[in-house]
Order: structure tokens, then sequence, then C-alpha cells
């Protein structure tokens, strides 16, 4: 897939879909960006005139009935599929979270084993689908695209497991579903899976305003203006941008087809660490951010090398990302205050 292609990116005004596809038009592809809202779509669009002749958007109501990607799948090379339900803001896991991610990956399988131009499907996972929230140091261990989550779809489900949990089975399962549709189906195409761990760094989809903030961001803006100093599940991360270009080299790189990468800098972080930066790298720094302290979790580890050497992602460095972001949040701030 070294030529110009038209690829297919759902979940295209998020967060991370919003990197993949700008990753995708410098390259000189062709991009449909799916997206449930027009507006937003029209929004990015807007945002991208020199790519006016490059991109595409095209509504998907549903993202998980496959006959609602029937038009979004038609003539496209690759598919990468970025979107999945996210919240943890749930009443019943199993309906809002767990059957959604797993019928939107299925719903996009479908689709894509009805046209014979789809080489290869990239999808979006997540370190949650890796991690064994059992496994302590001693000894010390490293996560691998190998390990999986021990969670079963029982404990995943149940009405007295929290939506963080329910959030990580989600993301289990579905690309579990994944495999198992290559295996069962054995389609045209192969399947490649990415499993980021916290994800940061500039935003490129449409957002307003800071309440609008992911997940992710939110917490480093939580630290940066104030606010408090959030509590880090795991010490491994990597750069939005960095995540878009293992996407794109995933698409295109024919020796990456069957496999699943882990995708994270070498580099650990905890919030104490964005105050620091913070503090160094802002004027207003020191009066702002957040109190106290947070030490980085350094008893494990997790293979992000692989990914970088076989996908040619240079991972950048945790002070970059944060000053990247917060820069970007303090122009978001006083736009508001106007």
């Amino acid at each position: 897939m070294s030529m110009p292609q038209y690829i297919l990116v759902t979940g295209a005004t998020g967060f991370i879909g919003a990197h993949v596809v700008d990753e995708l038009l410098r390259r000189g592809h062709n991009v449909r960006a799916a997206t449930r809202s027009l507006e937003k779509g029209e929004l990015m669009q807007m945002a991208r005139p020199q790519y006016a002749a490059q991109l595409d958007i095209v509504k998907v109501s549903d993202f998980t009935a496959s006959a609602s990607f029937a038009e979004a799948v038609q003539g496209v090379a690759g598919i990468i599929h970025v979107a999945s339900p996210f919240t943890y803001d749930t009443t019943n896991n199993e309906e809002e979270l767990v059957k959604p991610a797993i019928a939107g990956v299925k719903a996009v399988l479908d689709a894509a084993a009805t046209q014979s131009s789809v080489k290869r499907v990239v999808i979006t996972s997540s370190f949650a689908a890796v991690l064994d929230v059992n496994r302590k140091a001693p000894p010390r261990f490293t996560y691998t695209a190998a390990d999986w989550n021990p969670l079963s779809y029982e404990e995943a489900v149940a009405k007295e497991t929290s939506a963080v949990v329910a959030y990580r089975g989600s993301k289990k399962f579905a690309e579990k579903a994944a495999w198992e549709f290559v295996e069962e189906r054995k389609p045209a195409f192969d399947v490649v899976t990415l499993c980021p761990p916290m994800t940061f760094g500039p935003i490129a989809h449409p957002v307003q305003k800071l309440a609008d903030l992911n997940e992710s961001n939110a917490m480093l803006w939580n630290v940066a203006s104030g606010k408090d100093m959030p509590v880090a599940r795991v010490p491994f991360w990597v750069d939005v941008r960095d995540l878009a270009v293992a996407h794109v080299e995933a698409l295109l790189r024919a020796e990456a087809g069957g496999k699943r990468y882990v995708v994270a800098s070498p580099e650990k972080f905890s919030y104490g660490v964005v105050k620091r930066v913070v503090e160094e790298e802002f004027p207003w720094g020191k009066e702002r951010v957040a109190k106290g302290e947070q030490e980085i979790e350094d008893s494990y580890d997790l293979d992000g090398e692989t990914a970088g050497k076989e996908l040619g992602v240079r991972y950048r460095s945790f002070r970059e990302t944060v000053k990247d972001f917060v820069e970007q949040a303090v122009e978001m701030e006083g736009s508001e205050q106007r």
C-alpha cells in the first residue's frame, strides 16, 4: 500500500482519529472520515482547507450495525477503526460498554468483507486489553503484545464491576472478536491491532471548550490548572502523534499484517512529572499548578520498543508532549475568557 490509497477512518472526529486522519492526509492518501456527527465532520473539513480534495466525510449513525458502514466501505483499500464507546458514567456495563465495543468491531469487519478492495483493517485496541491488575512485582516483569488481560466476560459485565474495569473488558473482548473473525471467516484482508496505554498530546479534533477535552488530556489540564493531582493507574503513555504514525505504518507495512502491537514510549510518567514540566516550562507554572507530589511507578515495564522498531515510530519525550498540549490548552482558556 505504498501508493496513495483511499482509506476509511472511523471515529475520525475523536482525539486519536483526527491525528490518524492528518497523518494519512500528509502522506497524500485520500481519507473518508466516518463520524456520528456531520457537524463535527464539517468542522474538521473547514479546519483543513488545503486537503479539501483528499478528505470526505460520511455519517455513520450506528457504529454497531454493519449496514451503517455500507456506504463508508465502498472502494476503500484499508480501514483504520478507531471508534469505540468510552464512558465511565454507566448504569449497565454490558449494554453500554462491552456489547457496543464488540458489535462495533464486528460491524466494521462484516462491512469490510463485502469489499474486495479492502486489503487491511487496523484496529485501535488498548493496553487495557493487555493489563493484568493482579500481576505485581517482584519479580520485575515486562508486559508485551503477547499478554492478555485475564478478566472474564462475566466479571466485566457484572453489576458490581466498576465502569473502569468494564471498560478494560470491553477493549479485550472487542479485540478478541476481531481475531476470532479472522480465524473463522478467513477474509481477503488481514488485521493489525494496536494496544496503546494513556494517550496524551495536542488536539486536532473539533473541541469548542476545555470542559470537552478527552479524558487523558483533561487529567493533564487538571494538574496544569491547579485543580488536582489525579491517580496514575499505569506509568505508561504515548504521544497521540506518535500513535497516529503507528496506525498509518501498521496499515502500510506489509510485514505488520496479522500482528498485535503495544505502542508506548520507553519513558514512564506520573502526574508529579506533569507538575514539574509545567513549573519549568511556563512562567505561571509554579503559582498555578496542582499541589502535591507523585512518584513514577517503576516496578514493572512495557515493551513499546518492538512497535517502535517494526513500525518506524520515534517516540517523543514526555516533556514535549505535555508542553505542546498545555500551550494549546492555555490558548483555549484565553479565548474562552475573551
